[in-house]
C-alpha cells in the first residue's frame, strides 16, 4: 500500500465512521502488504499452516526447523521429496504435515495456481485456497491482506477484529461474525484498513 492509498483509506475510514478517529490518531499506520520478509506465495502459505493454533514463539521455532530442511525457500517439489518423518522431526504435527503436502499436490496439479493469484478477485482466491486441507477462510483472508496487499478484506471470523470493533464503538458485547459482516460495508473499498485498526483497538 502506497502512502497515497494509505492516506485515502484513513480519510475514508474516519469520514464514514468518526468513531475510528481516536484509534487512527493513536495507532501506528497500517502495515498490510509485505509486513514480514518477502516470501513466495507457496512459502507464505506453508508458514501460515505451521503457525495455525500455536503461540508465536513455538510456531516460529517449528517454522525455522521446517525451513532449515531445505536449501533455500521450500518448494512444492522439495517438500514432497522430503520424507514425512523429517517433517514430523521438525515439529510439524501429522495434520500439518499432511496439510502442507496437500498444498504441494494441489499446486503441482494446477488446482491451486499461485502464479496467477495476483490477477484473481479476492473471492476467487479464497475459493481456490480453501480447497487445500488445513486452509480455511481466515487463513486465505490473511494471505490476501498480508501477502497480496488487498485493501478490501473484512475478516469477520477474526476474534480480534470483532473485539476491536466493539471497543471502537463502545459496545458492551462484541458482534458475531454474521452481525459484523454488513457493518463493514461503509468501509469499502478499504475494509482491510478498518480491520487493521480494529486489531489495534483490541490491544
Amino acid at each position: 500500500m502506497g502512502r497515497a492509498d494509505l492516506a485515502a483509506a484513513t480519510r475514508h475510514l474516519v469520514t464514514v465512521d468518526p468513531a475510528f478517529a481516536g484509534i487512527v490518531a493513536e495507532a501506528e499506520p497500517p502495515k498490510l502488504a509485505r509486513a514480514r520478509p518477502r516470501r513466495g506465495h507457496f512459502a507464505e502459505l506453508a508458514r501460515a499452516i505451521v503457525f495455525q493454533q500455536l503461540h508465536g514463539k513455538a510456531a516460529a521455532t517449528i517454522h525455522g526447523r521446517f525451513a532449515a530442511l531445505f536449501d533455500g525457500e521450500p518448494t512444492p517439489e522439495a517438500v514432497l521429496a522430503m520424507p514425512v518423518e523429517a517433517l514430523r522431526g521438525a515439529g510439524l504435527s501429522g495434520n500439518k504435515a499432511a496439510a502442507i503436502r496437500d498444498l504441494c499436490e494441489k499446486v503441482l496439479a494446477g488446482a491451486v495456481e499461485l502464479d496467477r493469484m495476483g490477477r484473481l478477485s479476492d473471492d476467487a482466491i479464497v475459493a481456490e485456497l480453501v480447497t487445500v486441507r488445513g486452509i480455511g477462510r481466515w487463513t486465505a483472508e490473511m494471505f490476501l491482506m498480508f501477502e497480496l496487499g488487498r485493501l478490501d478484506v473484512w475478516p469477520v471470523d477474526d476474534f480480534g477484529v470483532r473485539t476491536g470493533y466493539a471497543a471502537v464503538h463502545a459496545m458492551t458485547e462484541r458482534p458475531t461474525a454474521k452481525e459484523l459482516l454488513p457493518l463493514g460495508d461503509p468501509y469499502r473499498p478499504y475494509r482491510s484498513v478498518a480491520a487493521w485498526y480494529c486489531w489495534r483497538a483490541a490491544g
